[in-house]
């Protein structure tokens, strides 16, 4: 079993516009099979199936029943899969926003006088206003400023008794560095009964998720950042938890129509990876194919920082420097980059011109804090599995050619 790259780029056919795609972390590429799945299903999804013949222990119980119903639970156990969970521990959503806002108003139950919600600024900007609405103090979890990476021990200072819930992201959206999430999990069990919550969108693209290494309580994953349809889910520790929410608050529709090509984009993780013979889970399918493909994105992501690092004018933020330099941060493939004395407009147009798409950065408080803007802007880049060494080569050669 190996990673055929020029296979997995075949699954995506917006890659014969002839654009280099590299902002995986704002605008994923969509496969060929989730865009067929979500028109198929906006087919379907108001039809009722046909009765069937006969009937046994195995019939399904859909008589005069719209399709749709099926896509929405079909997605749930698509998402368990991708979690390594079952499907009664999956609530879906039609973002991340939406069950955020929902969450944060069915765990008002759990909310006492002077509670406390820990939440950090490695963390998505919007999610994070959500959260500060609980009734609650909040308190912050700082990223360390030359590498971006979230120190552990901090938790130690900012957890008690009195924390109700800790917001981490696996990892940054921009600058790629991955969260210790089980290392905080323990340390929150040593102090509190607080619930971990982890928002996965980051790094489920890129490595194989699987809930209980994380000592988290809920996850939390857009579809949308794997390249699927704009729907979300919250995935939960066990089914008790929701019994302590308002769980009529937690319940919300989603299109059938886009519930249809969930399953479709886990399925299409599953699929990297040429399989052996036999009948197989799609979560056993998973576990070999992201691993697959997170080796080679791994080899791809050291090179990019290795080439682009090697050019004196490149700044990679939270990698260059003399205080990053001994870093050992665990990183996903993701980096900003700025290039000294040349503004990210410039740099960016530079990139189009030569038929690459990467997107300025947005800049948050944290890159703001680690000198972003005082260096003119920067440019963040987004890797995928039909990503190549040759996408790496005219990357380097086009930044080098801004000395």
């Amino acid at each position: 079993m190996a990673y055929d790259v020029a296979g997995v780029r075949g699954l995506y056919t917006s890659l014969s516009d002839g654009w280099t795609y590299l902002n995986a972390h704002d605008t994923p590429q969509v496969p060929e099979r989730v865009a067929s799945a979500v028109a198929r299903s906006f087919r379907m999804a108001c039809g009722v199936s046909a009765p069937e013949l006969s009937r046994g222990i195995h019939t399904r119980d859909r008589v005069g029943r719209p399709e749709g119903d099926a896509f929405v639970a079909d997605a749930r156990a698509a998402v368990a899969d991708l979690a390594g969970v079952t499907p009664e521990r999956v609530l879906l959503g039609p973002s991340l926003p939406a069950l955020y806002l929902a969450l944060t108003a069915a765990m008002r139950p759990l909310y006492r006088y002077n509670s406390s919600v820990v939440l950090t600024n490695v963390h998505n900007t919007q999610l994070n206003g959500i959260l500060e609405r609980a009734d609650a103090e909040v308190r912050w979890a700082l990223a360390d400023l030359a590498t971006g990476e979230l120190p552990a021990w901090q938790f130690d200072l900012l957890v008690d008794g009195s924390t109700r819930l800790v917001a981490v992201p696996a990892a940054h959206a921009q600058l790629g560095t991955v969260v210790p999430v089980r290392e905080i999990g323990e340390r929150i069990r040593e102090r509190s009964r607080a619930w971990l919550l982890v928002d996965a969108s980051a790094y489920a693209p890129y490595r194989l998720l699987t809930f209980d290494d994380w000592e988290a309580d809920i996850v939390a994953i857009d579809v949308a950042k794997l390249g699927g349809p704009q729907v979300a889910a919250l995935v939960f520790r066990d089914e008790a938890m929701l019994y302590r929410l308002e769980e009529n608050v937690l319940t919300m529709p989603i299109s059938p129509g886009l519930a249809g090509g969930v399953s479709a984009t886990v399925e299409h993780y599953a699929s990297l990876v040429e399989q052996q013979n036999g009948r197989r889970s799609r979560r056993s399918r998973l576990v070999d194919s992201m691993g697959e493909a997170s080796r080679y994105m791994e080899h791809l992501r050291e090179d990019v920082y290795t080439f682009l690092g090697t050019l004196p004018m490149v700044h990679i933020v939270g990698y260059s420097g003399e205080a990053a330099e001994h870093s050992n941060a665990d990183r996903i493939p993701r980096m900003t980059f700025g290039v000294t004395g040349v503004p990210s407009a410039t740099v960016h147009q530079r990139l189009v011109a030569n038929g690459m798409i990467a997107t300025e950065t947005s800049i948050s408080k944290l890159l703001r804090e680690m000198g972003v803007e005082e260096m003119g802007g920067a440019v963040t880049l987004g890797l995928s599995p039909f990503n190549t060494q040759a996408d790496i080569v005219q990357l380097t050669r086009t930044v080098a050619s801004l000395a």
